[in-house]
């Protein structure tokens, strides 16, 4: 890995950062399962009032505000030009060394008290305004550039479980928002950069689902979407700010669509809007794009419990990143396809343990995994071939989150 070393101007070193992701508060919503594993109920989206539309606008206006006090933490409007040319200031790498504070991936030959200004990268402060700060304390575009792409090179480590990787790149990746806002950079460089950092929160919430090392990755995860939403809503903002006339950016319309698939078994807006709302402010290049359409079909399948064409549109038109947004919900809909098969098969007639492998998109030796948490058995014919006897009583959705299945028609995505 090629690690650039760049000469440092001294910062203030009275600054306080804040400590990792696992001392955040827990979440304290949760999300309503639209499906029913009772086939015979369905969930009808509602439609929204002018009232609730006019609070909705209130609750957007007062979040964006809320958001920007606490995600950037500026008390006014003058913007600064960072001098600072390494990852990290000198003085807190100073601090941090002398405090013992260094993430693993900071250390010096392992050393948690030595770093070096290659490793070393600026933390996330809270409580820091630019009427504290100084040049010298701000990294300019060309350093946060160069910092976040060394912090995306380590998505790919694998001596740390990816909570331990997670961790330091959610943190380091804030503080990088954080300078761009106090520089008040809006140029196309800057909306490139949070394009990347959606991406790495989108990509945490698919890996994050698998990680059962900590006791500590559900709060984990409920704040990498917190960070998701906060950071896609930044990036709609600097879409609208560097927008000359209906023109559309380069991949704007597959992060429109991330909007879209977040709303998808949740009562609540993510953003404080509701979608037919949001709809009206989009330019039809974007409202009639492939990857706009596809979200739209996405939630309206959902929303029916047509789970055939739900799990065949996924297989045949999501993108790596769509599809990491659709996968918590994959199971959901596969529960309601083996409730309606069970429900209302035949009793006679048990279904063909390769058909189901086919329409629920899994391996056999995953379904046969999937079908005994559901509480059901399977069966064998005279010729070996595997059946799923219907009827059967014992069905039940998990009270446990299901692990982690295969999504067979997925191959297109490995390299």
């Amino acid at each position: 890995m090629e690690r650039r070393i760049n000469r440092f101007q001294r910062p203030n070193p009275n600054h306080q950062w804040s400590s990792s992701t696992s001392s955040s508060r827990e979440p304290t919503t949760s999300r309503s399962n639209k499906f029913s594993a009772n086939p015979r109920e369905s969930s009808k989206p509602t439609e929204s009032s002018d009232d609730s539309r006019s609070r909705g606008r209130r609750s957007t206006t007062h979040q964006q505000k809320k958001q920007e006090q606490q995600e950037y933490a500026t008390s006014d409007h003058s913007a600064i030009v960072g001098t600072c040319s390494l990852m990290c200031p000198e003085s807190e790498r100073t601090q941090r060394e002398r405090l013992r504070d260094l993430a693993v991936f900071e250390r010096l030959n392992g050393n948690p008290a030595q770093s070096s200004a290659s490793l070393a990268v600026k933390k996330f402060c809270r409580t820091l305004t630019t009427k504290e700060v100084q040049a010298s304390d701000v990294r300019p575009l060309p350093v946060l550039e160069d910092t976040l792409n060394y912090l995306l090179t380590l998505l790919d480590n694998t001596e740390h479980h990816f909570e331990v990787v997670h961790d330091f790149i959610f943190d380091r990746t804030r503080s990088i928002r954080q300078d761009i806002s106090m520089q008040n950079i809006v140029n196309d460089k800057a909306i490139h950069m949070y394009q990347e950092m959606v991406q790495f929160h989108i990509i945490s919430h698919h890996k994050l689902r698998s990680c059962h090392t900590s006791p500590n990755t559900a709060s984990v995860h409920y704040l990498n979407m917190e960070q998701l939403i906060k950071t896609l809503t930044s990036l709609f903002n600097l879409y609208e700010a560097n927008r000359s006339s209906n023109s559309t950016y380069k991949n704007e319309a597959e992060f429109r669509s991330f909007y879209v698939l977040l709303h998808l078994g949740s009562n609540r807006q993510p953003m404080g809007e509701s979608l037919s709302v949001w709809f009206r402010n989009m330019s039809s290049p974007i409202t009639n794009s492939k990857e706009m359409s596809f979200a739209r079909k996405i939630l309206r399948y959902f929303r029916m419990g047509n789970y055939r064409r739900f799990l065949t549109v996924t297989e045949s038109e999501a993108s790596y990143l769509q599809y990491c947004i659709i996968e918590p919900y994959v199971s959901e809909v596969r529960i309601l396809a083996l409730s309606c098969i069970n429900n209302c098969g035949y009793k006679l007639h048990p279904y063909p343990f390769a058909r189901l492998s086919k329409l629920l998109m899994m391996k056999e030796s995953d379904l046969e995994s999937f079908c005994k948490a559901c509480g059901l058995e399977i069966c064998m014919d005279e010729e070996g071939n595997k059946l799923l006897p219907t009827k059967q009583t014992t069905f039940s959705c998990p009270k446990e989150a299901l692990q982690c299945y295969s999504f067979t028609g997925l191959g297109r995505f490995e390299t």
